[in-house]
């Protein structure tokens, strides 16, 4: 049996039980109110008969007469004849009258009089006045006794006895009873209105399940939500968050948002919204995702709108850390740079052996001598980098040649400033390259943005402090505009050196870097933001980054 058709029930019992003791208590409530009433009027009826003058002072001499009265006396008697007219105008069943041994002067029954009384009155004649329920010749009856007082007031001589049928005391019961059940009836009918709409909006608002189907929905929800790495957020219809995991808290750095409005959580503008419209803004707009950076994480944002029975819940925000995705492509990158300036320096080196070989096979022994001599003081290639042989590490040497390679392409010179002292080997090579590379690679951009008239350059400087390392690029680009934050990423272009790339995700380089330099204990921020006279100048600390070489330089390693 389902739960609301068990609550149903149930509601339904209880509400007939409650009716049912509600119609009990008003039933026994009315019979003794109407058994009151019949008492109360045989009591006033009783009492108007024994304060009349002429009944007092016939009983007063009935009493003071030592015989028995006549029967036949009685019959034609005056208060024979004063008991059965007010018995006819009250509907009593009766009015008898007795003297103060208890023998009835007047009673309904006229074969009686002149006889006892067959119901106690010693107590009425003591002067108290007895109302209750009694059996006598006539069946049972509720009666009022008074005490017939003589004219001169003394001890009582007498009594009144007043009664009135069983059944016609409860005539009116019936009726009572009738408008009871009507009202019991229509209680419940209410009842059942009201609990058939009570089920139906319980079931509207679970959308049919059970309550066992939610706790298990809610158990679930629970392993799902806080099992899962990606961040979900539930979003009502109105806007109000109902569900956000721990996961989505982190990413998006709220704190207690369920409860709250989209709106109130204090979040970026494209995070913003795609959470309110349902739509992403970015480059992944056509998918319903949108790509943003927040406290130096890229993240993806997808949003998807949720059905039950055509009828709309909301939508659910995915939220995925993209980061270390993003930070791998760099890395990917800045790899695939190296090796194609490896595969040029093989090149180039292979034709040097060949210009060798053909010198030594000429017998130009000292053209060979010194073409070789050269070869040894300027390296295997020539990187064409003013100021690469301040740089020691074969690593860095082969980074920056690779990026040079690629700024000259573009028409941008990179050199190596006077600045450099760099006397360790790279420890972090992945690291470095992509926080180097993004740099280096934003700057040309920025360079070759505003080459006109003048080739572009970038100048880099590289220190080295007990295993710090310490970067700064310059660009000859136009500078950063004013209020801008080159490290926001997916909220639009950070700089003239960090346009957004709609292909290749470029715009979150900076964000990355910054990242990646932090998680050393480092960070990556502007120097200078630049201006007309010159480009914005970005500086980088890299914590742990180099390592102390040995005396004979035995463990460096070779360009491969």
């Amino acid at each position: 049996m389902r739960f609301a058709t068990r609550l149903l029930l149930v509601q339904l019992a209880t509400v007939t039980a409650v009716v049912a003791i509600c119609v009990a208590v008003f039933g026994w409530l009315a019979v003794r109110q109407l058994r009151a009433e019949s008492e109360a009027s045989a009591l006033n009826i009783a009492r108007t008969v024994a304060e009349d003058p002429d009944v007092r002072a016939l009983v007063a001499d009935f009493s003071a007469d030592p015989g028995t009265p006549d029967d036949e006396d009685l019959r034609d008697g005056a208060l024979q004849q004063v008991a059965i007219a007010v018995a006819e105008r009250t509907d009593a069943l009766f009015v008898v009258i007795t003297d103060d041994h208890g023998i009835r002067l007047a009673h309904p029954n006229q074969d009686l009089l002149g006889q006892v009384v067959s119901t106690p009155f010693a107590e009425v004649l003591e002067g108290n006045e007895v109302v209750d329920w009694e059996t006598g010749t006539l069946g049972e009856s509720a009666r009022a006794k008074v005490p017939i007082l003589p004219p001169d007031g003394e001890r009582p001589v007498g009594e009144v006895s007043v009664g009135f049928e069983r059944a016609s005391v409860f005539d009116d019961l019936p009726a009572l009873v009738t408008t009871i059940a009507v009202a019991a009836a229509g209680a419940l009918v209410l009842a059942t209105l009201a609990t058939l709409l009570l089920r139906r909006r319980f079931e509207r608002q679970t959308l049919g399940l059970q309550p066992e189907e939610l706790v298990a929905l809610v158990q679930n929800q629970a392993a799902v939500l806080d099992g899962v790495g990606d961040g979900v957020i539930a979003i009502d219809t109105a806007g109000v968050v109902r569900v956000c995991n721990r996961a989505a808290e982190r990413m998006l750095g709220l704190k207690a948002p369920v409860g709250r409005t989209v709106e109130a959580l204090g979040l970026a503008g494209t995070v913003l919204e795609a959470m309110r419209d349902g739509v992403g803004t970015g480059k992944d707009a056509a998918g319903g995702g949108v790509e943003a950076v927040v406290a130096d994480r890229v993240l993806y944002i997808e949003v998807r709108p949720v059905l039950r029975d055509e009828r709309s819940l909301g939508r659910v925000v995915v939220v995925r850390d993209r980061t270390d995705i993003e930070a791998l492509a760099g890395r990917l990158e800045t790899v695939r740079a190296m090796t194609e300036a490896l595969r040029v320096q093989r090149h180039e080196f292979a034709n040097r052996l060949h210009v060798a070989t053909g010198l030594l096979d000429a017998g130009r022994t000292d053209d060979a001598r010194a073409f070789l001599g050269d070869l040894t003081s300027r390296g295997s290639v020539d990187f064409a980098v003013e100021g690469i042989e301040r740089l020691p590490d074969p690593f860095l040497q082969s980074l920056v040649g690779a990026l040079s390679m690629s700024a000259r392409e573009r028409g941008v010179a990179l050199r190596v400033s006077d600045d450099t002292l760099l006397l360790g080997e790279v420890a972090e090579p992945e690291d470095v390259a992509a926080i180097l590379g993004n740099l280096v690679d934003n700057a040309v951009r920025a360079a070759v943005s505003a080459a006109e008239s003048s080739p572009g350059w970038v100048e880099l400087a590289l220190l080295g402090d007990r295993g710090e390392l310490v970067v700064t690029v310059a660009d000859s680009g136009p500078g950063l505009p004013a209020g801008a934050d080159p490290f926001s990423g997916g909220d639009g272009p950070a700089s003239p050196s960090a346009s957004a790339d709609a292909v290749h995700g470029h715009g979150y380089g900076l964000p990355l870097s910054r990242d990646l330099a932090r998680r050393h204990g480092g960070d990556v921020w502007v120097i200078d933001a630049g201006g007309e006279a010159a480009g914005a100048v970005f500086g980088a600390r890299i914590p742990h980054a180099l390592r102390e070489p040995d005396g004979d330089g035995s463990d460096r390693e070779e360009p491969r």
